[in-house]
């Protein structure tokens, strides 16, 4: 298998697959030692920037290019990539279908319990505040909002957001909180024109759906884009999740992670499909 070496530090990458191939000598014993293991990768298909399908038909995106660069350093595996739905990706790595998927993936404690998970992530997502320009005055970040009123839109218990409310509060028992409503509903379709009416002052919401609803022309909220404000909270890691018996593919993973951190791809891969680093607001 030929494949295409994507650095330019040679000194790197030879230290880089020393590393990496020391560490997978004791690969599945049902492959020989030059033999390629090929491995099903799934992700989601319209999940753009993390794992799509572009123009061409083509497994694209940050998470999706990040195991690309994976597969690089990993010469005793060959990723074949599939784009699935949430669902069957899911199951599909459960049952051993796949080895291996990314779907943009917070860590949950179901989730723990179902696949194998790496020590290190694959991306992160940026979530943050979104609340009416008219009291950019007074709101700048999570504290401020607290202060000011803490009023949120409620949260489903079932979202991994409702968590991130709860930590902050654990976080901040001795100063204003943020009021954490369950709601009834997964998601709010009115969340954005509940706050511009003042029913609730602010919208826990990730940064990439901000952009895509209200900032981007097409997006159904722009015409109240010069109403609105947003600020980022922090970076929650996203996760791909292996098959629970992928155990040395898991190491693997992790070792060319680690590489691949410290050579810069990350960086350059994040700043392609986002615009900016978005590891930077990972603070945990």
């Amino acid at each position: 298998m030929k494949k295409i070496n994507i650095y330019s530090n040679v000194a790197v990458i030879a230290a880089g697959l020393s590393l990496v191939m020391s560490l997978s000598a004791c690969t599945k014993s049902n492959t020989s030692e030059n033999s390629v293991r090929i491995i099903q990768a799934a992700h989601t298909p319209t999940n753009v920037p993390y794992g799509f399908l572009n123009d061409q038909g083509e497994s694209d995106g940050f998470e999706v290019s990040v195991l690309k660069a994976v597969d690089e350093l990993l010469p005793q595996y060959e990723f074949k990539f599939n784009a699935v739905s949430d669902d069957e990706l899911l199951i599909g790595i459960e049952t051993g279908k796949y080895q291996l998927g990314t779907k943009g993936a917070w860590l949950t404690e179901e989730r723990k319990q179902k696949f194998a998970i790496p020590a290190e992530p694959i991306a992160a997502s940026i979530i943050g505040l979104a609340y009416r320009t008219d009291t950019a005055d007074q709101i700048s970040d999570m504290d401020s909002f607290a202060a000011y009123s803490g009023k949120l839109i409620p949260i489903s218990p079932l979202s991994a957001q409702y968590s991130v409310i709860e930590d902050y509060n654990k976080a901040h028992e001795k100063q204003p909180q943020i009021q954490l409503v369950p709601s009834d509903v997964f998601d709010i379709a009115d969340s954005y024109l509940w706050v511009l009416e003042g029913r609730y002052d602010g919208y826990l919401v990730l940064k990439l759906s901000f952009e895509k609803n209200v900032l981007k022309e097409t997006g159904p909220y722009h015409e109240f884009a010069d109403k609105l404000s947003y600020v980022p909270y922090k970076g929650i890691p996203t996760w791909p999740l292996f098959n629970k018996q992928e155990t040395q593919l898991v190491s693997d993973y992790d070792a060319a992670i680690k590489i691949l951190q410290e050579n810069g791809t990350i960086a350059k891969l994040s700043q392609q499909y986002f615009g900016e680093n978005v590891f930077d607001f990972v603070t945990e």
